[in-house]
């Protein structure tokens, strides 16, 4: 059916999940399905009775995490009222019968979460983070293949009959079978979401804010650009309309290639599907599905439409700021019924959803209005989204034992034990983790010293904990000594770069290499640069490290150049890895490439100290050092310890202050590693080299101060107390604690006491 576009509204709201609504199926005639966050599934029916209400007539319940993409079984001999196919995070395929509501079939054999399910006949094709695609018939695998090299994030069927799958390798591949027979290369970053466009071809969206258009040939149609952040899914109607979802908390509406409508949300939109009449169903981070008509009959009526408009409001005065102050927390205009106590006292109210200042006139005894508080530059552009809500900081947090790495918002609002004990319950973690976890958010955001309520009350219960073993008395004080920068928790890494003036200088090199005969074939080639410029992208949009993915191609292009690029232009590839090795993915596709055959890391590290520069040092070292951010390093970092300290031992003198703190900075980090494993022999060494630097009298204060923490942490916590003090520590921290500079001074102080504990 044609539909001349006119403005969507709101027609209804379906409420029933608890936590993100992640995806959406529409289900022939017979109604909606929804997946979220919450574990669960919800089928929703039409109301019979009104033409724009739907009500949850079954919940689907067997995945043990969240849920995303979903397939809908047509009625059949099995499955008389329709089925229902779902994947989840819990590396399952399952199948539903409708009628009953139970699941039928269970598939196993993903590793990791599935990312799109699709029917091919009588088949289930499903694929996964685990870069797989696999067919199953009847209950029972049939075929499984490695389709991509990263990721694969959706599939679809084509009605001709071929499979088209999006990956975190930036590109969609065309399968007959388990034939490629084309792979469109376009975007520059995560494939997230694929449908088919009628008539014309495919469409893709994409965590590089756009979405395209292809010809089964590979061609690009249109790309259309007007989301600013990652576009999750995408759809398309027989009209030709298009509608996109983002964690900008938009929909969008596209025609010909051009957004005819924004429609914006109380949160991230995970998904957007087109029914059959046109109306379109949202799924968004608040828990809510919503549906949009422009059939005059099927729009909200206008209480339901101020509810709406209620929800955005608080929803976006919730995110918002007005000269630094949370326009939330503004008092309204009763305030200006009590009077100032000075001529031009200044008080800023909330109005609407804006923030207004009004001064005080002691003369006429009232409040004249100056005009509205605005923010400078949105700074908010800079701070990190998870699930569509920004935070002042999202931390991995790696717990171990081959558990995923976990994400951890935090806003420095707030008290840190009550953010631990909401996340370690929503986690599913011990609450014994509790002190690690808060002390783990003080460390990384600066706050050590700030007074905060420890007391525990659970969020859910309101009770508080039972700690084994612990104290009945709650106020007992301790009668342990207080260290004021010992012992050193957590590593220390340098994650500041100047990507612009690392890419000039790649450029500028590479210019020279392409002027030199003889050098030429060391150069770079134009699809190189581009692959370069796609890789910087990435590591600058360090909110999206959680989701964003290199290819193996990025990580070989950067060691090609390492390795046969002229020794003296290397240190900016090695910057370029420095900061690689912070993002997951790259740290995790980097680690294929050591081993005790050819080992890239270990390589570099001494042709840059055979031939020492200080460029190449400093970006070495500072590379080394990020290591210790990755825990999948630790086993390299203290098989080849020795190696290491021997080859950068000289940098503790350089005379380039930079390599000087690079060094303490590794050696502190060294550290904190081998008191965790309990190494003496290791503690020992890096005992040595930090004694080393605090006994040398010109040296970079930061230098010296990371050095004593060393030494502090080291006899502290380490083996090696003894040690140290055969090494007359006592008159190391004796010059330190008489130190002018105030740090300096007091992490002498802190390792004077521990000596008079000794």
């Amino acid at each position: 059916m044609d539909i001349d576009f006119s403005e969507y509204r709101l027609s209804s709201e379906l409420r029933g999940h608890e936590d993100d609504v992640r995806g959406i199926c529409i289900c022939g005639n017979a109604g909606i399905a929804t997946s979220s966050r919450d574990r669960t599934i919800r089928f929703w029916s039409l109301d019979p009775s009104n033409n724009r209400y739907y009500t949850a007539s079954k919940l689907l319940l067997g995945h043990t995490s969240f849920v995303g993409p979903l397939a809908w079984v047509s009625p059949n001999e099995e499955f008389s009222e329709g089925g229902i196919v779902s994947g989840g995070m819990d590396t399952l395929v399952l199948v539903w019968d409708l009628r009953t509501g139970e699941a039928v079939q269970t598939l196993k054999g993903h590793q990791l979460q599935v990312t799109g399910v699709a029917l091919d006949g009588a088949d289930i094709v499903s694929t996964s983070v685990d870069c797989t695609l696999r067919r199953w018939r009847k209950g029972q695998p049939t075929e499984v293949w490695e389709a991509h090299k990263a990721a694969i994030q959706a599939v679809i069927k084509l009605p001709s009959g071929e499979l088209v799958t999006g990956s975190s390798d930036t590109t969609l591949k065309l399968w007959k079978g388990r034939t490629c027979l084309h792979t469109f290369v376009g975007h520059t970053d995560t494939i997230r979401s694929l449908a088919v466009m009628p008539g014309l071809g495919i469409l893709s969206a994409s965590h590089d804010g756009s979405i395209r258009l292809w010809e089964t040939s590979g061609q690009v149609l249109m790309e259309m650009v007007g989301h600013t952040s990652i576009v999750y899914s995408v759809d398309s109607h027989i009209s030709g309309l298009i509608v996109s979802g983002s964690e900008d908390c938009y929909a969008k509406i596209w025609k010909d290639g051009v957004c005819v409508q924004s429609i914006e949300h109380p949160g991230c939109v995970w998904d957007v599907k087109f029914l059959e009449n046109g109306d379109i169903a949202t799924a968004c981070s608040d828990g809510v599905v919503r549906i949009w008509t422009v059939h005059q009959d099927r729009i909200a009526d206008s209480s339901e439409l101020e509810s709406f408009a209620s929800q955005l409001s608080y929803y976006k005065c919730s995110r918002k700021s007005v000269g630094g102050l949370k326009l939330e927390e503004l008092p309204g205009l009763e305030a200006l019924q009590l009077p100032g106590k000075s001529d031009g006292q200044t008080k800023v109210v909330r109005e609407g959803d804006n923030g207004v200042a009004y001064a005080w006139n002691l003369r006429e005894q009232k409040w004249d209005k100056i005009g509205e508080v605005v923010d400078g530059p949105d700074k908010s552009m800079k701070r990190p989204i998870l699930d569509g809500i920004q935070y002042d900081h999202v931390f991995d947090v790696d717990i171990g034992d081959g558990e995923p790495i976990r994400k951890l918002p935090y806003n420095r609002s707030e008290n840190p034990y009550t953010t631990a004990d909401k996340w370690l319950i929503k986690e599913n973690l011990p609450l014994s983790y509790r002190q690690q976890i808060v002390e783990f958010i003080l460390q990384n955001t600066g706050q050590r010293d700030i007074a905060i309520d420890s007391s525990f009350r659970d969020p859910y219960t309101g009770s508080s904990a039972y700690v084994p073993g612990g104290s009945s008395n709650m106020h007992t004080t301790s009668e342990k000594p207080t260290f004021k920068h010992i012992p050193k928790k957590g590593m220390l890494v340098f994650d500041a770069a100047q990507f612009d003036g690392i890419l000039k200088k790649i450029s500028e090199f590479n210019s020279v290499l392409l002027s030199e005969p003889d050098k030429k074939s060391l150069s770079m080639t134009e699809p190189e640069v581009s692959r370069l410029g796609a890789i910087v992208k990435i590591l600058k949009d360090t909110s999206h490290y959680h989701s964003s993915i290199f290819s193996d191609v990025d990580i070989a292009l950067l060691l090609k150049l390492l390795k046969s690029w002229p020794i003296a232009m290397i240190f900016p590839v090695i910057d370029i890895l420095r900061m690689m090795i912070l993002h997951p993915d790259g740290a995790t596709r980097l680690l294929k490439h050591v081993d005790d055959k050819n080992d890239v890391l270990m390589e570099t590290i001494k042709n840059v100290t055979t031939n020492p520069l200080a460029a190449n040092l400093l970006t070495s070292i500072r590379f080394v050092t990020n290591l210790f951010k990755s825990t999948c390093y630790y086993r390299w970092l203290q098989k080849h310890r020795s190696e290491i300290l021997d080859a950068f031992s000289s940098c503790y003198s350089s005379s380039n202050k930079n390599v000087q703190v690079s060094y303490a900075t590794l050696i502190l980090n060294f550290s904190v590693l081998l008191i965790e494993n309990k190494n003496e022999e290791g503690q020992s060494q890096v005992l040595s080299a930090a004694l080393e630097i605090a006994e040398e009298e010109n040296l970079e204060v930061e230098s010296k101060f990371r050095a004593l923490v060393a030494i502090g942490s080291l006899m502290l916590e380490g083996l090696v107390r003894r040690i140290a003090l055969d090494f007359d520590v006592e008159a190391i921290a004796r010059t330190a604690k008489a130190s002018k500079d105030t740090k300096i001074a007091e992490v002498g102080a802190d390792i004077e006491l521990i000596i008079k504990q000794s």
